[in-house]
């Protein structure tokens, strides 16, 4: 009777542990072990120095290590086919960028993931708005006088740089050149670099720009500046103005960036993660350095950057239809 006695409270007391084991919030151990964050583009580009930036602080924040891992190629499609297939645990995530997430879906047929079923957005860590600059030798001081300039042209006789088909400053460019009713050429390169030397050299006459490229020479005198992509004017250059102020409604352009998690991650990390992150970007050592790299500093909810993503989508899926843009 004493032995049976025994093994009642030993029983309990074992389906006491492995209840509450089982019943442990993931949120609670998570992260036990180091998270890779997939770059979508190789090492010592605008998208990886910004991945490299907020690893290491939001690694601080999580008690745990995160490994950058780099999965360059086929336009940012590559890594963000790797998040889309990984285990949704919180332990694979993506430097998402706004090029995959919501030009690609419409610019290539039977992409192997699915923008709206395969990821759980986190954050939107920020975005970057372009600057419409041209040649100096270009007769123009405004946007008005430019358009008026190109209409006056002979078809083709204005040239746009780009980083390459589908890039964030083609597709701004395509749609100023629509929602303005000119006539423009563009010219594909293989990087934002290349596309810059071209309208600093004035083998083209015009480019929506990054700020970290055209800012500075557009400041020396070598471009001339003459309106920004964004809602609102930049604190970088307050005297320029928007394209919306000019006439130009609805015209928000911005290359962006987010924290992305395969779909089915759970909510409890997810909520994680999202406040961890917002932990981040209130740190002024962090803004500073988004904005180094042209980024203005965001933040919101999983919901308001799953929202941001359909309608970004929606937007380019329609500015690439009417314009018949195909990939190279």
């Amino acid at each position: 009777m004493k032995r049976d006695g025994l093994v009642l409270p030993i029983v309990l007391a074992a389906a006491f542990v492995t209840s509450a084991c089982w019943g442990a919030s993931p949120a609670e151990d998570y992260p036990s072990r180091p998270i890779r964050l997939l770059v979508a583009y190789p090492p010592g580009g605008g998208s990886d120095t910004l991945a490299r930036v907020v690893a290491p602080k939001l690694a601080q924040l999580l008690g745990q290590q995160i490994v950058v891992d780099n999965r360059p190629g086929a336009a940012g499609n590559i890594a963000t086919e790797i998040t889309a297939r990984a285990q949704p645990d919180g332990y694979t995530l993506l430097w998402g960028f706004s090029t995959p997430l919501v030009v690609n879906p419409s610019l290539y047929k039977n992409l192997p993931f699915n923008v709206e079923k395969d990821f759980a957005p986190i954050v939107l860590f920020g975005s970057a708005q372009f600057l419409l600059v041209v040649h100096p030798s270009v007769q123009a001081t405004s946007v008005p006088e430019l358009v008026a300039l190109i209409k006056k042209s002979k078809p083709g006789e204005f040239a746009y740089s780009s980083a390459g088909v589908g890039s964030p400053n083609h597709l701004a460019a395509e749609l100023f050149r629509r929602s303005a009713g000119i006539d423009m050429t563009h010219v594909p390169y293989k990087g934002g670099g290349p596309a810059a030397v071209a309208v600093l050299s004035g083998e083209v006459k015009l480019l929506f720009g990054s700020y970290a490229s055209s800012l500075p020479p557009a400041k020396a005198g070598r471009l001339r500046a003459l309106a920004v992509t964004g809602p609102k004017r930049s604190p970088e250059t307050p005297d320029i103005p928007t394209l919306q102020e000019l006439g130009y409604r609805g015209f928000d352009v911005r290359a962006w960036y987010g924290l992305i998690a395969p779909a089915g991650t759970r909510a409890s990390i997810v909520t994680r993660l999202n406040a961890d992150c917002l932990k981040l970007l209130a740190m002024p050592d962090v803004r500073e350095a988004l904005k180094r790299e042209g980024l203005e500093p965001s933040s919101g909810t999983p919901q308001e950057f799953a929202r941001h993503i359909r309608e970004q989508k929606a937007l380019w899926s329609k500015v690439i239809s009417d314009a018949g843009i195909k990939p190279e």
